[in-house]
């Protein structure tokens, strides 16, 4: 199998490895130039009940690699599991194993290797979440910080060319050739960013 027939390319320009599991695909609307790496897993069947809106709203831009489980998060009532929509802004990287099941992901947000970001988790615009770090549920992660530990805390700032910076790294990891996005994903570790501990 060539590395180029291990994507399905869509209209609006996704790029959706065969070998990752996407179920409930109707309920997923991506919004084009997103990158989905092997072994992802997106979890659109987990849609609320009546709902109208989508499980899983994903802006332009963004890129999955290996092993990221992105779902909505979900809460019991009266002994009834609900699940609510979860919204990723556009030029968002998630990188290898890290479990996403925020409402809401703002855009040029970087989740790094094997972080956690928990139900109903805000991470507002321009936020370095570093590798490992834990976001408990329910937490407002706020703009242009570096959250890292568990559970995790703000440990740092992000300077100004931050937003250039990730959106810079969200269209590289689109740009490569298909089969190369995990070179890409693996040039971006945490320390390549200009941020300053607090």
């Amino acid at each position: 199998m060539s590395k180029r027939s291990e994507y399905v390319e869509t209209e609006s320009g996704n790029r959706i490895s065969r070998r990752a599991v996407v179920v409930g695909s109707q309920n997923i609307v991506l919004g084009g130039r997103t990158t989905v790496l092997a072994e992802a897993v997106l979890r659109g069947d987990l849609a609320h009940v009546g709902g109208d809106k989508a499980a899983i709203e994903v802006g332009r831009y963004c890129a999955f690699d290996r092993g990221v489980v992105l779902r909505p998060p979900g809460k019991a009532y009266k002994g009834v599991l609900s699940y609510y929509p979860v919204r990723v802004h556009s030029y968002v990287v998630v990188h290898a194993d890290a479990v996403v099941q925020a409402a809401a992901v703002g855009p040029y947000v970087q989740i790094g290797r094997g972080a956690v970001v928990g139900a109903f988790a805000i991470v507002k615009e321009c936020v370095l979440v570093l590798a490992g770090a834990v976001v408990p549920d329910g937490t407002v992660v706020p703009a242009h910080s570096v959250v890292g530990g568990n559970p995790a805390r703000v440990v740092g700032v992000l300077g100004e060319a931050a937003q250039d910076v990730f959106e810079r790294r969200a269209r590289q990891i689109f740009a490569a050739p298909p089969g190369d996005g995990t070179r890409v994903f693996d040039d971006a570790g945490d320390d390549a960013f200009d941020w300053a501990p607090l």
